[in-house]
């Protein structure tokens, strides 16, 4: 038998090797960007600095932080096998110069193109954090007014649609082409000049306890708070979002080019979040063209100011398909719609068509014009469950419409329990079941199901046989 006390000195030493050397491999991979010329005064313009910190850190797969302070910095952009912790205390604001963003292909709203760097990157890397409870912000307000100025002089052009597209608006933080990233730890992110975190054509991510807030200063036009746009394998838990758009987005591309592209979003949870403002607890849309597969959405909080629970938007040149969709656990406090269908979404916008008096149009008003013929334009929902919402002080229970050679099936609805002014519309619904509902109305109406495949009392009936 072997003496358990031989190996208490080795044990000893084994635990201080695993111990005092492990603290003094991380001391030596933390990278201070002020000892690369990194000044907190909010007026030097940090980005080369920076960026040569992170360049430092990548070579270690070390860690990236700063003294507190406010940093006025560019585009950055990380590396595989960082870490860029800002910490309380820190915030990293942008620069109000577009030059400051280099122009580098992406997509943008949909279609692939040339655009503003975000001010946070991550591109064609792996095995990168952000994280920390500082603040990154995109001092959103003169990217905001530029937006509004270019398009009040667009509308009565009707060049509406070109808007996002022509007011080139740095987002806050984008991973492209990415893997196995990861942001939170409580880090705030504010005000920023367009999409506050976009998630592009990149897989295992994880995004879990980030503040984002796009209203002070004013209400920034689409500041989404997090797209997962034709990305896989993304979990979205404990957001905190205050938006003037989208806030918790899947998207999939836009018409021609998303339907060229041709790339789903799925395998994406989302929970565990809340929304003060945007458009609604959950989107799907409206760039649908790739398509959704098994995305999952719970413990959700709306409050007053969010117009719409659940929404589904889309248009009939966007094409795409979604399909093993489920949303439940919602708490939706004074959410006008709680579901919200529109198939027809905001067609200013959706629909774009070159004013005959336009010379030399930009290729992508070329892209954004391209016609969709109708049997690849018709966006296809089905086998969607929604179950377990709670709302109350609702104007409409569901305002849903989609196209009758087209229609949204296989939704099964059940435990809903919604107060709401009136109880809405179904329009163009095919197999639906609804069951365990409880919807209260103040005018006493029941929804109304136009244009669909059999009807019932969707309070408490199934919905879905025909007569």
């Amino acid at each position: 038998m072997t003496d358990a006390t031989s190996h208490t000195p080795k044990l000893a030493i084994a635990l201080l090797l695993a111990l005092i050397p492990a603290s003094l491999h991380a001391q030596a991979k933390i990278f201070f960007a002020n000892n690369y010329g990194a000044t907190p005064d909010g007026t030097t313009l940090n980005t080369a600095a920076i960026q040569k910190a992170i360049d430092a850190a990548a070579a270690a797969n070390g860690t990236i932080t700063l003294k507190p302070g406010t940093y006025l910095t560019g585009s950055l952009f990380l590396k595989s096998g960082v870490t860029l912790d800002v910490p309380e205390g820190v915030t990293l604001i942008g620069s109000e110069r577009l030059q400051d963003y280099p122009i580098l292909p992406t997509r943008i709203a949909g279609i692939e193109m040339i655009w503003p760097a975000a001010l946070i990157n991550t591109r064609d890397q792996q095995n990168v954090t952000i994280t920390g409870k500082g603040t990154i912000d995109g001092d959103g307000p003169i990217w905001w007014s530029s937006y509004w100025v270019l398009r009040k002089a667009y509308e009565p052009r009707g060049l509406r649609w070109a808007s996002d597209y022509d007011a080139r608006r740095p987002r806050l933080i984008l991973f492209q082409n990415s893997e196995n990233i990861h942001l939170g730890g409580g880090i705030t992110l504010k005000r920023s000049g367009f999409w506050t975190v976009q998630v592009l054509y990149s897989h295992d991510i994880t995004i879990d306890g980030v503040v984002i807030r796009n209203n002070k200063g004013g209400k920034g036009p689409s500041t989404d708070g997090i797209d997962i746009d034709s990305s896989k394998k993304v979990l979205v838990a404990h957001a905190d979002i205050d938006v003037n758009d989208d806030a918790l987005c899947l998207k999939a591309g836009r018409d021609s080019d998303g339907l060229r592209v041709n790339r789903p979003t799925e395998d994406v949870v989302i929970r565990d979040s809340i929304i003060r403002h945007g458009a609604a607890a959950v989107t799907i849309g409206s760039e649908t063209s790739g398509g959704f597969r098994n995305i999952e959405a719970y413990n959700i909080t709306a409050l007053a100011g969010v117009p719409s629970g659940v929404l589904f938007k889309s248009a009939h040149v966007r094409g795409g398909w979604a399909k093993d969709i489920r949303i439940h656990d919602l708490d939706l406090q004074g959410v006008a719609i709680p579901i919200h269908i529109t198939m027809n979404w905001n067609p200013s916008y959706s629909y774009a068509t070159l004013p005959p008096d336009l010379k030399d149009p930009p290729p992508y008003y070329i892209t954004l014009t391209t016609k969709v013929s109708e049997d690849k334009g018709l966006p296809h929902f089905s086998d969607v469950h929604i179950w377990n919402i709670k709302a109350t002080g609702a104007k409409k229970a569901f305002d849903v419409a989609a196209y009758p050679n087209a229609p949204l099936v296989d939704f099964k609805i059940d435990h809903l329990n919604i107060e709401a002014a009136t109880a809405g519309t179904i329009a163009n619904a095919k197999n639906w079941t609804m069951t365990d509902n409880t919807i209260k109305t103040g005018d006493g109406s029941k929804v109304t199901f136009t244009d669909s495949i059999g009807e019932a009392n969707p309070q408490d009936v199934p919905y879905g046989e025909p007569k």
